[in-house]
């Protein structure tokens, strides 16, 4: 019995701890000395032809500043359309759209009449599209002028499949879930070039990444196109590539129960594209991809699970084997979890939350959000349709 509990207590805080603390500085060294190939990183001559694809519901308080941010990208006018996917929005966002399209040739609309949500519009979208490449990108996502041609450079070599593109957040001091997502994101990109120099990066971001368009299988309704499209595309055997200087920034949730809301709805759409897209995989042809997969999402998105195990293996040994160790553990893992229930607290008050509080509080609120997610999946609930988390419309 107190071996079984020792065997969980130690296996269950190495999976909280390796995800965040130790698998960055092994990709990185992996990244450095053992790089899968070199690349190509230079303009091409001759640009491919590329469509800008911009999801959008409801957008009109953004959808004119993001056309405008479309047309004014550096890249051949001859060869980059824009089309709009607009999910039965029931504001202006169709006529501001149509205002530009009447003015700009490049410009156009696929409407659907009735929600279905931002993939079966992708399926309808896409199914028109006859470009090499298509970019995919958010209504509030506003792209750097170079952004387009550092997305598609890449693509000259033939083993590439999709290239990602570095969403940055528009800075808030007064957002809580800014600060957090900030300090999370940025480290997120640094594990994005890492492995994309290991293997692969791991997933794409629907607000800047591009793909091959004869790489686009038509989804169901409640896949998400940004993680499982990537999936199917690595087990093609093709590889993806991320760009630091492809950038478009965008906003976070102002809130942290709008962004918990989102977490916990990617999370679960993920885990069932990971569950779908797995048996693709094999450890011989795949091996450096699934260590990413599993080091960079799988094994997180179980942390809130093995924090869990951890909290109640401690009180147990500290209970029955009065060993310090377990005793000291315990008290720290209690601890952490008393800190995040100030965290809590502090938010619901909208009080002012110091880093020694709210890092607790956000890595708890990341961990039960994506637990949530996958519980969600287990009994059958499926996200198809939603809001954005910006602005008062919430």
């Amino acid at each position: 019995m107190i071996f079984t509990t020792k065997l969980i207590f130690w296996i269950s805080i190495f999976l909280v701890v390796y995800p965040h603390a130790l698998y960055p500085p092994l990709i990185a060294l992996l990244a450095r000395y053992r790089p899968h190939r070199s690349r190509l990183d230079e303009y091409s001559a001759e640009w491919p032809s590329v469509t800008l694809i911009i999801s959008a519901f409801n957008e009109e308080d953004v959808i004119s500043a993001k056309l405008e941010n479309a047309v004014a990208i550096d890249y051949p006018p001859e060869h980059l359309n824009i089309l709009v996917i607009s999910d039965a929005s029931d504001d202006e966002t169709d006529q501001i759209v149509l205002q530009w399209s009447a003015k700009e040739p490049r410009i156009s609309l696929h409407r659907q009449e009735r929600r279905l949500g931002k993939t079966m519009g992708l399926n309808a979208g896409i199914s028109q599209i006859k470009s090499e490449l298509i970019v995919f990108s958010d209504a509030n996502a506003m792209y750097q002028p170079n952004a387009m041609k550092e997305l598609v450079k890449y693509f000259r070599d033939q083993r590439v499949g999709y290239v990602v593109g570095a969403a940055l957040y528009n800075q808030d001091e007064s957002s809580k879930a800014n600060q957090s997502e900030d300090l999370y994101w940025n480290m997120e990109l640094s594990l994005k070039q890492w492995e994309s120099d290991f293997y692969s990066v791991v997933g794409g971001d629907g607000a800047i990444y591009a793909i091959r368009r004869n790489l686009f299988w038509e989804l169901a309704e409640d896949d998400i196109n940004d993680f499982i499209n990537p999936l199917q595309i690595i087990a093609q055997g093709y590889l993806g590539v991320f760009n630091p200087r492809a950038v478009c920034y965008e906003d976070t949730a102002e809130e942290f129960a709008k962004e918990f809301g989102r977490k916990r709805r990617i999370v679960n759409r993920s885990w069932r594209a990971f569950l779908k897209s797995l048996p693709r995989f094999s450890l011989t042809q795949h091996g450096r991809f699934l260590f990413e997969l599993f080091s960079h999402k799988v094994i997180r998105w179980l942390s809130g699970l093995f924090l869990l195990l951890s909290i109640l293996a401690s009180a147990i040994l500290a209970g029955v084997d009065h060993d310090p160790l377990y005793i000291l553990a315990f008290a720290c893992l209690l601890s952490s979890f008393l800190v995040a229930l100030i965290g809590y607290w502090l938010d619901r008050n909208s009080a002012v939350m110091p880093k020694v509080i709210y890092l607790p509080y956000y890595f708890y609120f990341v961990s039960h959000a994506a637990i949530l997610g996958i519980i969600d999946n287990i009994k059958g609930v499926r996200h198809i349709t939603w809001n954005h988390v910006r602005g008062e419309k919430q």
